[in-house]
C-alpha cells in the first residue's frame, strides 16, 4: 500500500523539500493560485498508427515525419528537477507574450516546413532544463519566440498536430524529461494531451494549473486506459474549474478519491500526499492472522418504534389505558374482559440481564428499592407458580397446574400475585407496543405484545415484564361488551423479568458489546442511500475504526468488500492516515 508521505526514487542529495515548493520555484504554482475543475473528451487514439493514404501534395515534407528516433523517458520527483539561479529558469523568465495565428506557418505542408521543424526544436529546446529534467511550456500564448515566428499554439483546439510534434521532440530530449508544466494556457480541452501518454510514458510529474479545465472528462485524455501517464507521481489541478467546484461544494475528499483512482501511482495531488486506504489489499497470509470471530460492531437491522398495523391503534391504546390501571388495583373486575375459554400463564425469569449487570442497576444507589425485591412470591404464587418450561421441576402436574383455564381461574391466578404500579400514562418511551391481525382457524384475531416495566408494592423495586394478549373484537351482547370493552381476551401470556432498562428497545442500532460505538442519526442518515449489504459493511467498519465515510468506501471496494480484509489493510496504515480521515465524536451515539 502507497504511503502518504512520498520521495524521489533519485533524490538531490540533502534535498528534502517537497514537490509544492519545488513548483513554486520554478514558476509552476502561484503561491496564492486557487483551484479548478476538468472535463474529458476522448480523441484520437494515442500511439495508434494512422491508415497510410496517399498524400495531396507529396513534394512538400510533413513536418511530423522529419522528427524521427527513439522514445527514451525517466522518472524523479519534481524535488530534483529545480535548482536555484538555474540558467534554463531565467531564460524561462524571459517569455512573453504571443498571438497564435493560425496558418501563419502550418505543420502540413506549408512552405518552409523544414525549417518549422528546427524552430520548434529550437524552442522546446529552450524550454527544457536538463539539470533538473524540466520541460517549461506554460504561458505558450505570451511567448515572443512563437509570436516571432508566428507558430501556431499547441494549444490551439486545432492544432492537434503541433501538439504531437512538441511532444514528440519532447521525447527525444536528453536526459529525458521528468517534469512538465502546462500551466496557465487557458486549456479548455484535454484534447492537447491525448497523444502525451503516448511520447512520454514515464512522465513522473505534470502541472496543469491556472487553466480552464471544466469537467472530469477533460482528464481521461490523461486517465483513460489508452492515454493512461501510468508513471505519474505528482499532478497539479489548481487554478481548475473542476476543482475549484468539488472544493466549494465541500467535497474535497471525493476530489482526492477520485483523481487518486484514476492514477493509481500517483503521491502528490496540488502539493499534498496522496493518501490511500486498501488499495493495496492484505495477502492471504496477511489476512489469514486476523482473527475473524466477533467481526459484527453492530447489528444490521436497528430497533424500530412500536408496529401497529391492520388494526385502528385507539383500540389498542384504549385497551391498555384500562386494563393495566384495573390490574394494579382491582383485578377481580377484569373477569369482565376475558373469555370464558380464555388462557392465562406467567413466568419468571429470575436472572440479571447482561445489560443490568455491566450497567449495575441492581446495585446501584439511584435504584435503592431493588434489593427489597424478592422472586418467591412470584416463583410458587399464582395458584400453581411460575410456568418457566425450561425449569419446572414438579412434572406433569406443575405443568398443568401453571396453566389457568377460563376467566375466573385466571382473575385467581393473578389476585395471588404481588401487587403492581404501571405507569401506563407517564413517560411513553418505557413501553414498546407491536400489534398486528393474525388468523386462528376460520377466525381473524389481534396479536398485542407489550414490553415495559412496574413498579412492585410495597417494596417500589422496578421489574420488566413482557406480555402477549390475543385479542379478539368483543361480540355484541357479550360481558365484555356490555361493561365497555371493544375486545375480550383469549390468551394472556405475561412474563416478569430483572430490571433492565427500557434503552434496550429505544428506536436506532442495537449495540453488540458493551463500549461498542454506535451511529448517530445523521450517520445513519449518511448511510441510508447505500444498498445493502454494502450499507451494513460500511457501518460494522466505521462503528470499528471511527472512519469517515469516503475513506470506509475506499478501504472496502479495494478490498473486494471483504469486512475482514479492510480491517486487516486499516491496520497496516492507520499510523499514516490524517486526522481529518476519521469521524468527529459527534457523528457516534454517547
Amino acid at each position: 500500500m502507497s504511503q502518504p508521505t512520498f520521495s524521489s526514487p533519485t533524490p538531490a542529495p540533502g534535498s528534502r523539500a517537497i514537490a509544492t515548493s519545488a513548483l513554486r520555484k520554478a514558476g509552476l504554482m502561484d503561491q496564492d493560485a486557487k483551484m479548478r475543475d476538468v472535463s474529458e473528451k476522448p480523441g484520437r487514439k494515442a500511439g495508434v498508427k494512422q491508415p497510410t493514404r496517399a498524400r495531396a501534395h507529396p513534394h512538400k515534407p510533413r513536418a511530423i515525419d522529419l522528427v524521427t528516433g527513439k522514445d527514451q523517458h525517466g522518472a524523479r520527483t519534481l524535488n530534483a528537477r529545480i535548482a536555484a539561479g538555474d540558467p534554463a529558469t531565467s531564460r524561462l523568465a524571459k517569455s512573453t507574450a504571443v498571438r497564435g495565428r493560425r496558418n501563419a506557418i502550418s505543420l502540413n505542408g506549408a512552405p518552409g516546413s523544414g525549417k518549422v521543424i528546427e524552430l520548434w526544436k529550437e524552442w522546446v529546446n529552450r524550454r527544457y532544463n536538463k539539470e533538473a529534467k524540466f520541460l517549461n511550456l506554460e504561458r505558450m500564448h505570451e511567448d515572443e519566440f512563437l509570436k516571432r515566428h508566428r507558430l501556431t499554439l499547441p494549444t490551439s483546439s486545432e492544432a492537434a498536430r503541433e501538439a504531437q510534434v512538441v511532444f514528440k521532440i519532447a521525447s527525444k530530449l536528453e536526459p529525458p524529461v521528468e517534469t512538465l508544466s502546462l500551466a496557465h494556457n487557458n486549456l479548455t480541452s484535454g484534447r492537447m494531451l491525448s497523444t502525451l501518454g503516448h511520447f512520454l510514458p514515464k512522465l513522473a510529474n505534470l502541472s496543469l494549473e491556472g487553466n480552464r479545465l471544466g469537467g472530469w472528462k477533460e482528464i481521461e485524455y490523461i486517465s483513460g486506459k489508452r492515454g493512461r501517464l501510468e508513471s505519474l507521481r505528482e499532478l497539479v489541478l489548481i487554478g481548475n474549474p473542476m476543482r475549484d467546484l468539488e472544493i466549494k461544494n465541500d467535497r474535497a475528499l471525493q476530489y482526492k478519491s477520485d483523481i487518486a483512482r484514476r492514477f493509481p501511482s500517483l503521491e502528490m495531488l496540488d502539493g499534498e500526499p496522496v493518501v490511500r486506504v486498501g488499495f493495496d489489499a492484505p495477502t492471504t497470509s496477511e489476512s489469514a492472522s486476523i482473527p475473524h470471530h466477533n467481526l459484527l460492531a453492530s447489528f444490521a437491522w436497528n430497533v424500530e418504534p412500536s408496529f401497529i398495523a391492520g388494526v385502528d391503534g385507539t383500540i389498542v391504546s384504549n385497551f391498555f389505558v384500562r386494563y393495566f390501571p384495573l390490574f394494579d388495583v382491582q383485578r377481580n373486575a377484569l373477569i369482565d374482559v376475558y373469555a370464558p375459554d380464555a388462557t392465562f400463564s406467567f413466568s419468571a425469569n429470575t436472572g440479571i440481564p447482561p445489560r443490568a449487570r455491566l450497567e449495575g442497576i441492581h446495585v446501584s444507589k439511584d435504584f435503592p428499592n431493588q434489593r427489597k425485591l424478592e422472586w418467591a412470591p412470584w416463583l410458587g404464587g399464582g395458584l400453581g407458580g411460575s410456568r418457566n418450561l425450561g425449569r419446572l421441576s414438579g412434572g406433569m402436574q406443575q405443568l398443568t397446574q401453571s396453566l389457568h383455564l377460563g376467566s375466573e381461574q385466571a382473575v385467581k391466578a393473578m389476585v395471588d400475585l404481588p401487587r403492581t404500579k404501571h405507569d401506563v400514562t407517564g413517560s411513553p418511551e418505557q413501553f414498546s407496543v407491536d400489534a398486528f391481525p393474525i388468523r386462528q382457524g376460520d377466525s381473524t384475531n389481534l396479536l398485542v405484545t407489550v414490553h415495559g416495566q412496574f413498579a412492585e408494592l410495597p417494596s417500589e423495586g422496578i421489574r420488566s415484564f413482557d406480555r402477549s394478549f390475543v385479542l379478539a373484537i368483543a361480540p355484541e351482547g357479550s360481558r365484555a361488551k356490555r361493561n365497555g370493552w371493544d375486545v375480550v381476551i383469549l390468551s394472556d401470556q405475561l412474563v416478569v423479568r430483572a430490571y433492565s432498562s427500557y434503552e434496550a428497545w429505544r428506536p436506532g442500532p442495537i449495540r453488540v458489546q458493551a463500549g461498542d460505538l454506535l451511529p448517530s442519526p445523521g450517520l445513519q442518515q449518511a448511510l441510508a442511500p447505500l444498498p445493502e449489504p454494502q450499507r451494513a459493511l460500511m457501518q460494522d467498519l466505521i462503528l470499528r475504526t471511527r472512519l469517515n465515510l469516503q475513506f470506509a468506501e475506499d478501504c472496502l471496494k479495494n478490498n473486494e468488500w471483504d469486512l475482514g480484509r479492510a480491517l486487516a489493510n486499516f491496520e497496516q496504515v492507520k499510523a499514516s492516515l490524517p486526522g481529518d480521515a476519521y469521524l468527529s465524536e459527534d457523528a457516534f451515539l454517547p
